[in-house]
């Protein structure tokens, strides 16, 4: 079974940096397409940033400039590095694989994702 597990969470004033940590297992698809997802209070959950079996990445323009996705050399981890947080980057964050081709922009489009991380910006 594929299992992902965020860390990295937690309480930052605005203006301030969080790291997201994200280490999958089980994953057999060799390059998959990785990505944060968030879900705001109240809201649909949203595609925060995605990186391809290539390399490339994709962010919400609600993001651009301020947030950074790294994949891992193994191609199973992935970090997302949040810097100038604002508080309407107040969220559960959650790592999201797609195992087959393919980089979705939609949430419901990935194959599995992790229990989350809350990210609280004040």
């Amino acid at each position: 079974d594929v299992q992902l597990v965020e860390s990295g969470g937690g309480s930052v004033q605005g203006e301030g940096s969080l790291t997201l940590s994200c280490v999958g297992s089980g994953i057999t698809y060799r390059d998959p397409c990785l990505g944060w997802l968030r879900q705001l209070p109240g809201k649909e959950r949203e595609t925060v940033a995605t990186v391809d079996g290539y390399g490339g990445t994709r962010y919400a323009n609600s993001v651009k400039g301020r947030f950074t996705i790294i994949r891992g050399k193994d191609h199973r981890s992935v970090t997302l590095q949040m810097a100038d947080l604002k508080p309407d980057d107040t969220a559960m964050y959650y790592c999201a694989v797609r195992l087959n081709s393919g980089c979705p922009t939609r949430p419901a489009d990935f194959s599995a994702w992790g229990q989350g991380t809350q990210v609280t910006v004040s």
